[in-house]
C-alpha cells in the first residue's frame, strides 16, 4: 500500500455544527488503516463515506475535476475543508493518482477531447479513441483500463452508477488484477455488492460510529440484495400495499 493510514483530528475542527464536521462519525473515528491494495467505504447515503473519500484525495494532492460553478441557494464554506484536518501516513512517500466520479467524468472527457483536437496522441493514454464517442460504460472502462496500470493511488466514488451489472463484473475483474500488483492502491466508495465481492479487499462500514472493518456478508448491501432476491414476491407485495395505502390516503 502507498497510503498506510489516515488520522482524523476532530479537536482541530473549525466548527461542530456544520457539515461535514457535524457528522458524529468524523468526531468519533480516530484512525483508518489501509492493509490491502483495495479498500471499500460502504454505508447509507449521508453517512460521510464520499466526503471522507474526497478529503483523502485532496490530502493526497489529487485533482478533482468539476464542471462550471453554479449559483447556489446557500453556500457551505466548510464542505471542502475536511482534508485540512487529516494526517496521511505513507509507506514510501506520496504517489500520484486520480479521482473518479461518474457525475464529473463527462467534464473530464470533454477536456480530453479539447486536448486531442490539438494533439491526437493524447487519446492513446485512454484507449485510443474519444471517450465522448463511447457509451458511459465503455468510456469508463477505457479510462479504468488505461489509467490504473500506472503507479499511483486511485479514488472512485460510486463507479457503478453508470455501469451495467456485466460491466461492474468487468471492473471487478480489473480490480482483482490490479489489486494483486504493488503499483496501484484503490479506495472506493460504493453501494455495489458486485464490487464489494473483490477477494481480499478491506471493507469499512460507515453505518456505525466509529467507522469499522466488516466482512462482505456483514454489509447491509449484501444482506439487502440477498434478502430481496430470495423474497422478491414479499417485497413487491409490501410495496404494492404501501402504494395503494398512500394513494387512498391522498
Amino acid at each position: 500500500m502507498h497510503l498506510k493510514s489516515i488520522v482524523l483530528h476532530p479537536e482541530k475542527y473549525p466548527t461542530d455544527d456544520i457539515y461535514p464536521f457535524s457528522l458524529p462519525i468524523f468526531k468519533d473515528t480516530n484512525e483508518i488503516e489501509f492493509t490491502q491494495n483495495v479498500t471499500f467505504f460502504v454505508g447509507e447515503n449521508g453517512t460521510g463515506k464520499s466526503s471522507l473519500l474526497e478529503a483523502i484525495a485532496r490530502g493526497c494532492g489529487v485533482h478533482i475535476w468539476s464542471g462550471l460553478e453554479r449559483t447556489r441557494f446557500a453556500v457551505n464554506h466548510f464542505e471542502k475543508d475536511l482534508h485540512r484536518y487529516i494526517q496521511l501516513k505513507w509507506s514510501a512517500g506520496k504517489v500520484p493518482g486520480s479521482f473518479f466520479a461518474s457525475e464529473i467524468f463527462r467534464n473530464f472527457s470533454q477536456n480530453l477531447d479539447e486536448w486531442a483536437a490539438a494533439d491526437p496522441g493524447q487519446l492513446s493514454y485512454f484507449g485510443g479513441e474519444s471517450l465522448m464517442d463511447q457509451s458511459h460504460g465503455q468510456s469508463h472502462m477505457s479510462f479504468f483500463k488505461s489509467r490504473y496500470r500506472i503507479k499511483g493511488i486511485y479514488f472512485l466514488d460510486e463507479p457503478e452508477n453508470a455501469l451495467s451489472p456485466v460491466t461492474q463484473i468487468d471492473l471487478l475483474g480489473l480490480l482483482m488484477e490490479m489489486g494483486q500488483m504493488d503499483h496501484a492502491q484503490f479506495i472506493i466508495a460504493t453501494h455495489s455488492p458486485i464490487l464489494l465481492a473483490c477477494p481480499g479487499a478491506e471493507i469499512y462500514s460507515f453505518d456505525s460510529t466509529p467507522v469499522k472493518a466488516v466482512e462482505y456478508e456483514e454489509t447491509n448491501h449484501y444482506q439487502v440484495y440477498k434478502h430481496f432476491l430470495n423474497h422478491r414476491e414479499e417485497y413487491i407485495g409490501n410495496i404494492s400495499r404501501r402504494y395503494r395505502n398512500d394513494r387512498n390516503y391522498r
